[in-house]
């Protein structure tokens, strides 16, 4: 415990816990509200999505709320993991620290490419997945994430003994960033198939690729500014590891935001707006048979289907057939009667045959 209490903390409080109070370093103050903020926020928008489950008229959009509450749940744990890099880094808050950065930021990504991979679909005029696909597919995603992180932890914390308060700054900041390749991945695939939603037929559902398309932006410069911070702009300006904690709790704090107010708020603008007819191809259009287009190869002109009703030499007889001069053609005239000869019967030789009995 410490002995000596900063302005606004109580006596009694531990010294791993004064940014949560310190009137000095007012910046653990200001994260900490808007990061409580933004966990309220977070929370009604996950009960305004269970109370609009009834009113959503659209099937596509319904099949979108576990996708939905999948992305609440991450942003969620995004503003309450900037408690854990407000308090001092200790034994417990390390492993939190490197565990459930990377794991929160692929499931929020893994949401949007799952997102923007219907998308694709949709302003294509194809069906788009069902619900159970859906939720594969950003969970999958996810668990690579999780696989890594649990290597990491274990392998560095019960493997090598070591606790991440022992490591030097240059090391820990270093290892935390290269945890991060893979979340990485995942925010530049979100950005570019986001980019895919715009080329398409049916321009209703090109509003919600937008929506991804700037939360990406958005957030590929956050993450930007402050990977190059930690890794070059605290050392160089000699505030290392002063800077550290600041850095990526304001990073935490803003990438949440950018989430709520660039995707879930325009999104819910729309999500309970009536099915268009017009963002969907006709119906019985999955089901209708598709012409078959020639991609390669020239078509031998002997041999196409005979067209006598509609063909461009069509004459009224029947006997016309519309092929090329590769086999030249005529129309047979009309012969003679004629008749299939029949065979003649022949007498036997044996007809008259008497046994052997001569004539008396």
């Amino acid at each position: 415990m410490a002995s000596i209490s900063r302005p606004g903390c109580n006596k009694n409080i531990d010294s791993d816990y004064y940014l949560l109070c310190d009137t000095e370093q007012a910046w653990g103050i200001v994260l900490e509200t808007l990061a409580t903020a933004g966990f309220i926020v977070t929370i009604s928008f996950m009960l305004l999505l269970l109370i609009f489950i009834g009113k959503v008229q659209d099937s596509t959009k319904r099949s979108m709320i576990p996708i939905y509450f999948l992305f609440l749940l991450g942003t969620l744990g995004i503003f309450s993991l900037t408690f854990a890099f407000i308090i001092k880094l200790n034994v417990r808050t390390g492993p939190t620290r490197f565990f459930l950065f990377g794991v929160l930021f692929a499931l929020c990504f893994s949401c949007l490419l799952t997102h923007a991979f219907n998308l694709v679909k949709l302003v294509r005029g194809k069906a788009p997945f069902c619900y159970p696909v859906l939720l594969v597919i950003a969970i999958s995603l996810t668990v690579v994430q999780i696989i890594i992180a649990i290597v990491y932890v274990v392998v560095t914390v019960a493997r090598q003994n070591m606790n991440f308060t022992q490591m030097s700054p240059e090391q820990r900041n270093s290892d935390f960033v290269m945890l991060l390749i893979y979340v990485l991945l995942l925010m530049a695939l979100t950005f570019l198939v986001s980019m895919f939603t715009f080329c398409g037929t049916y321009k209703g559902w090109k509003r919600h690729g937008a929506h991804i398309y700037v939360t990406g932006l958005f957030s590929i410069a956050i993450w930007v500014v402050w990977i190059t911070m930690l890794m070059r702009g605290n050392p160089e300006l000699k505030k290392q590891p002063i800077w550290d904690d600041p850095v990526i709790s304001i990073a935490l704090v803003s990438n949440g935001w950018v989430f709520l107010m660039m995707y879930m708020v325009p999104e819910f603008c729309f999500f309970t707006s009536p099915r268009n007819p017009e963002d969907y191809p006709p119906e019985n259009y999955f089901y209708q048979p598709k012409l078959m287009k020639q991609s390669f190869g020239v078509e031998n002109q002997a041999y196409i289907k005979e067209e006598t009703t509609t063909g461009p030499g069509y004459n009224g007889d029947t006997r016309y057939v519309p092929h090329s001069a590769h086999f030249q053609m005529e129309s047979l005239k009309p012969q003679e009667e004629f008749s299939i000869p029949r065979p003649k019967t022949r007498v036997s030789p044996y007809e008259n045959y008497t046994g052997g009995q001569g004539t008396k």
